[in-house]
């Protein structure tokens, strides 16, 4: 993560906290896209008012920090379904589910993982691979993680959106 990056998450964090939400990512596109990806601190689905009601707070706070010199478009959005893993108690939530990772130096001679997760543990990611082997890949050497979309994962989802409407 660059320093801008960590600068926006310092800015942001404490606005999207406070409004009962998790940052989950910032991300800065080349075509000027700042893109902060959160979800509801208390595990229930994401909404369009909610990504609404966060962009306007978020607008607000960043137009009087202004820490982006250059021309800049907000997107406050999810995860999503096959969202990315980026902090460490992702790859124990997702554990059971299929995962690829991107690593920025190669571990056991590849820097590409595809397998199940199976959790984070001693700051090792560890997945089953498709030859049913285990790998074990430090959690500081991952540049990139992200859930597959496979039916298992939809159909949970699926359960927590219903799940949610039966509450309102």
């Amino acid at each position: 993560m660059t320093d801008l990056l960590r600068r926006i998450e310092d800015i942001v964090a404490p606005t999207i906290v406070g409004m009962g939400f998790e940052l989950v990512r910032v991300a800065l596109s080349k075509g000027g896209t700042l893109q902060i990806m959160i979800e509801p601190a208390d595990g229930r689905p994401m909404d369009v008012e909610d990504c609404a009601n966060v962009s306007r707070a978020l607008s607000a706070v960043l137009d009087v920090e202004d820490p982006i010199t250059d021309a800049y478009t907000l997107e406050v959005s999810s995860p999503g379904i096959d969202r990315p893993l980026t902090r460490p108690k992702d790859y124990a939530r997702w554990a059971g589910h299929l995962a690829r990772l991107e690593t920025s130096m190669p571990i056991e001679g590849r820097r590409r993982f595809k397998g199940t997760l199976l959790g984070l543990d001693e700051d090792c990611v560890r997945l089953r691979l498709d030859d049913g082997k285990e790998a074990a890949v430090p959690l500081e050497a991952v540049t990139k993680a992200k859930l597959e979309l496979t039916d298992r994962l939809i159909e949970e989802h699926r359960q927590a959106q219903e799940g949610a409407g039966q509450t309102h």
